[in-house]
């Protein structure tokens, strides 16, 4: 196999995992629990997006006492905390493989 041909496969190669990274992203796994209760959105590549809180998880046994506004600013509340947790947990990784793999190489995903 001579040079050109393996830096062509190098490059299809490279184009799949760019292709299945986006796809990765686009897509949106959810996840439930208490029958529905706590539903959890993410993308494919584990990133949080959401979270929806049903009026029994908060109060099952009262669960109309539970107004539509609060059920909302809590959703919120635990969106913003999430989403911040997630972003400094990359950064934190990304800063981390930054000093072990050499300036100038790429690794998709990592950085």
């Amino acid at each position: 196999m001579n040079l050109a041909n393996m830096i062509k496969q190098a490059q299809q190669v490279q184009k799949k995992l760019q292709d299945a990274q986006k796809d990765l992203a686009a897509a949106e796994i959810t996840a439930e629990s208490g029958n529905g209760a706590v539903k959890v959105v993410c993308d494919g590549n584990g990133k949080f997006k959401s979270i929806k809180l049903s009026k029994q998880a908060i109060n099952p046994e009262k669960p109309e006492s539970v107004d539509d506004e609060s059920l909302e600013m809590l959703e919120d509340l635990i969106t913003t905390a999430m989403k911040q947790a997630t972003d400094d947990a990359n950064k934190k990784m990304q800063d981390k493989m930054k000093g072990i793999v050499p300036a100038g190489i790429n690794i998709p995903g990592l950085f």
